[in-house]
């Protein structure tokens, strides 16, 4: 069966949308994307990843928003036209194309909204019970970045990140600010556990706001697990009975490994596997059924 894809309001094979050569996510990457997970032909907190795209777009300026029921109904449609119920979902949105002398903006292209569902991809159930192997990265960010914080098109850099993780044999790569505080991993969120208090770098470190993040601190202040946001050292990093990462297709992954440092035991600790397991049930109330990574 042909892939198609949701274009600007219409379900279209996918060989058949096309972006002006003039768009400013394709001259300037000034765009912004959102990955989701689909479960039971249900989007995991749709609402929460439509937000943020918005709220990116207005910080940064760029003429682009999404109406949540509008995306809501797209997803369903491409969903339905790919046959798919779990799936990964990306969302890719720019203004359109950019302004040009002696051009009237009347007749360019507006806003570029893409939908894609694609089935998950899911990670080895193996993997939950190993644990990831995650390293350094070479790079850092900064909060005098702009787009620090923000998921935009201008994603080389993490991809750079990634690359050089599998070149050593990890995982993930963790990223640290130019102040040398954890910020977050390439494509995730990662979480501290010491003596039995979870942690996580603060929203300004700067670090993306994952909506798997907001959910498994949800999950820690309905079950009274203490959950904290603070800056994190690489000592503090180091020192920590788990680490764990969050993300939309990821979900919660523990890590064995930073490098040659064994974390913990060298698998998944027990509060890792007792978030993991309330995510599940969460997402479970939340799209009506839910298959086990592990």
């Amino acid at each position: 069966m042909a892939e198609h894809v949701y274009f600007n309001g219409t379900i279209v094979p996918a060989d058949a949308a096309t972006i002006s050569i003039f768009d400013g996510g394709f001259t300037h990457a000034a765009g912004l994307w959102e990955t989701m997970r689909a479960y039971n032909g249900r989007v995991m907190r749709l609402r929460e990843h439509v937000e943020r795209l918005n709220r990116s777009a207005a910080t940064l300026g760029l003429h682009i928003s999404l109406d949540a029921d509008v995306v809501a109904r797209g997803v369903e449609n491409i969903l339905e036209a790919n046959e798919l119920e779990e799936a990964r979902v990306r969302v890719v949105a720019t203004p359109g194309s950019i302004p040009r002398p002696g051009v009237d903006p009347a007749v360019e292209a507006g806003p570029t909204t893409l939908i894609t569902a694609t089935p998950p991809n899911r990670y080895p159930a193996d993997l939950y019970k190993t644990g990831f192997r995650v390293c350094i990265s070479p790079y850092r960010q900064s909060r005098l970045d702009p787009v620090a914080g923000h998921k935009t098109l201008a994603y080389l850099p993490r991809l750079l990140s990634m690359k050089d993780a599998a070149e050593r044999r990890c995982n993930e790569s963790l990223w640290f600010t130019t102040e040398n505080l954890l910020a977050e991993g390439a494509v995730c969120n990662v979480f501290i556990v010491k003596d039995g208090m979870i942690a996580t770098p603060p929203l300004d470190t700067p670090v993306l706001p994952g909506a798997t993040r907001h959910a498994v601190i949800d999950i820690a202040k309905e079950k009274d697990i203490p959950c904290e946001e603070k800056a994190i050292d690489i000592d503090t990093l180091l020192a920590a009975d788990e680490v764990f990462l969050t993300g939309s297709v990821l979900e919660v992954m523990g890590v064995s490994a930073i490098e040659k440092h064994q974390v913990g035991a060298g698998v998944p600790g027990e509060m890792t596997l007792r978030l993991a397991e309330l995510y599940g049930e969460l997402v479970e109330r939340e799209c009506g059924r839910y298959e086990k990574n592990a």
